[in-house]
């Protein structure tokens, strides 16, 4: 069974207009300890604000803007089921701009992704992020890197190493083209969002290839990267991207 809660405490998005975002509400809240009201911040709280930093920008540049990050918390074991009331509490708590809370099992929590319209699917489980990939949902595994990650820039990293496959193909191309239209509503300089580009195999060819892709989708990259079969670790430890997609190539 699958139970979505409105917060009506925040604007509501259009969701025909907005870009539904999913995040696992493990994944932005640690577990309390019994008697705690809120929970601790989890590793992907500093990706949340920084998708809060895009929308305030996105409004202050126009207040009737319709192209807004739509984010929903989703639950999906028993124990955060039970502490349903301290997830909403946490967010108002630390001020999140959380549309809808969504509490579902783990055999039905695709249904909730398909019937609010998310278009990325966030979470620190790999079981999760593949099932919904398996089903038609853009998804992406976080980890211990997202809570580094800068909270007023959205980074998101285009792997052109990843293939698509035929479950999450248009997907993909869904969202890219969807953010690359929220990318170009700001300037060159002080953008609240960035995209990079890289590739870890080939040469300077299949990074021609990758970038003339996202062009294809009208997505800009505002920085590219060659790594010519060199590990990626490191540079990904000074770029810091809240999460890496592929799903294009």
């Amino acid at each position: 069974m699958v139970s979505t809660i409105p917060n009506f405490d925040v604007r509501q998005k259009d969701a025909d207009q907005a870009l539904v975002v999913a995040i696992s509400s493990s994944a932005v809240f640690e577990a309390a300890d019994e008697g705690d009201e809120v929970h601790g911040v989890g590793v992907a709280f500093l990706l949340l604000q920084a998708l809060q930093s895009v929308n305030r920008r996105l409004l202050a540049e126009n207040p009737e803007e319709l192209l807004l990050f739509d984010v929903l918390l989703i639950t999906t074991d028993s124990r955060g089921q039970r502490q349903s009331a301290r997830i909403v509490n946490s967010t108002k708590h630390y001020g999140l701009e959380v549309s809808r809370f969504c509490f579902a099992s783990q055999d039905d929590f695709i249904e909730s992704l398909l019937q609010n319209k998310v278009q990325l699917f966030l979470s620190t489980h790999q079981d999760e992020v593949s099932h919904a990939s398996q089903r038609g949902v853009l998804s992406a595994l976080l980890d211990q890197q997202t809570s580094l990650c800068p909270s007023e820039q959205l980074r998101v990293l285009f792997d052109g190493d990843e293939s698509p496959t035929p479950a999450d193909s248009q997907a993909a191309q869904h969202f890219w083209c969807r953010l690359g239209a929220m990318r170009r509503r700001f300037g060159v300089l002080d953008s609240p969002l960035s995209i990079i580009a890289m590739t870890c195999r080939g040469g300077r060819d299949r990074c021609g290839d990758a970038l003339k892709t996202l062009r294809s989708h009208d997505v800009r990259a505002d920085e590219a990267y060659c790594l010519a079969g060199a590990p990626r670790g490191p540079i990904l430890s000074v770029l810091r991207p809240h999460f890496l997609l592929g799903g294009l190539l």
